[in-house]
């Protein structure tokens, strides 16, 4: 059984999006280096230096599954049906979409009964490969539930004054050293194991 790990782009102040979803320069480290990262879906290659292209292959090697909540979903439309890492997304949600289809949708799958559910239905998907969860209100109600193993940010060297905070409104947690400390051009790939107890 893989780990359970958060992911996201977040800035010096924490926060991995303006309250509109909107994300300013959070990504500027997406398109400043010299290797081609392709990727599955609609969206274009990006390129970035040697050492993030490196965390980034491992990163995503290791997926088996992504967790994620219907506002991400909606913003995305769901990525039109193929998440850019290839992977199998398990949405979070009140109520299942009625009328959204797009080709290879059916690798996702929308779980209502809390995140819980919705991780435990990531792991089956997963297998041995890890979860990851996207930042946020996912992210925080799945660390105050005990769920999370590693917390993986790439640090970005800006200041958003406001917007959606990389664990929402979660509670006090305390976290290991650094397992994973990969400078990029712009960006800080760090990874941080969850203490328990």
């Amino acid at each position: 059984m893989g780990n359970v790990i958060a992911n996201a782009s977040m800035s010096l102040d924490g926060f991995v999006a303006f309250e509109d979803d909107t994300i300013g320069d959070l990504f500027e480290w997406y398109d400043n280096g010299e290797v081609e990262i392709v990727t599955e879906g609609e969206l274009p290659p990006f390129h970035v230096t040697p050492a993030s292209a490196d965390y980034w292959r491992s990163w995503v090697d290791s997926i088996g599954a992504l967790v994620v909540g219907r506002e991400l979903f909606d913003v995305t439309d769901g990525w039109h049906g193929k998440h850019p890492i290839g992977t199998p997304v398990v949405v979070l949600t009140h109520e299942p979409p009625l009328d959204w289809s797009y080709p290879g949708s059916e690798d996702f799958h929308f779980v209502t009964e809390g995140i819980v559910a919705a991780v435990t239905r990531a792991k089956e998907i997963a297998g041995d490969r890890d979860v990851a969860l996207a930042a946020g209100t996912i992210a925080g109600q799945a660390l105050d539930a005990g769920l999370v193993d590693e917390v993986a940010i790439d640090l970005v060297p800006v200041v958003m004054g406001s917007g959606k905070r990389y664990f929402g409104d979660a509670g006090p947690a305390r976290l290991g050293d650094p397992t994973a400390v990969v400078q990029g051009r712009r960006v800080l790939h760090l990874r941080y194991p969850v203490e328990r107890g």
